[in-house]
């Protein structure tokens, strides 16, 4: 399977994606809530930071339901462009 380039959409998503999530971790460690999602911190850190703009379905669950923020709102916060929503 040929996976294509991500377009610049979807990685500025990502980016928003991982922002909400560092945003959601608040004052808890990266390991200890990489640890209770079952990932590694690593991935974590990549996810927050835009090095991962899509991860897998599965993660973004386990990590909605650690930080305990509704899997609808991440998906807001995915496909939502600040930029569109401010010139409206």
């Amino acid at each position: 399977m040929v996976r294509h380039p991500l377009a610049p959409e979807q990685i500025e998503a990502g980016r928003r994606l991982g922002a909400a999530l560092r945003s959601a971790r608040a004052g808890r460690s990266l390991v200890d809530v990489a640890l209770a999602a079952e990932i590694s911190p690593e991935t974590l850190r990549k996810i927050e930071t835009g090095r991962l703009p899509t991860p897998a379905f599965g993660t973004v669950v386990r990590l909605s339901e650690v930080l305990d923020v509704p899997l609808s709102e991440l998906a807001f916060v995915w496909r939502t462009d600040p930029a569109l929503s401010a010139a409206s």
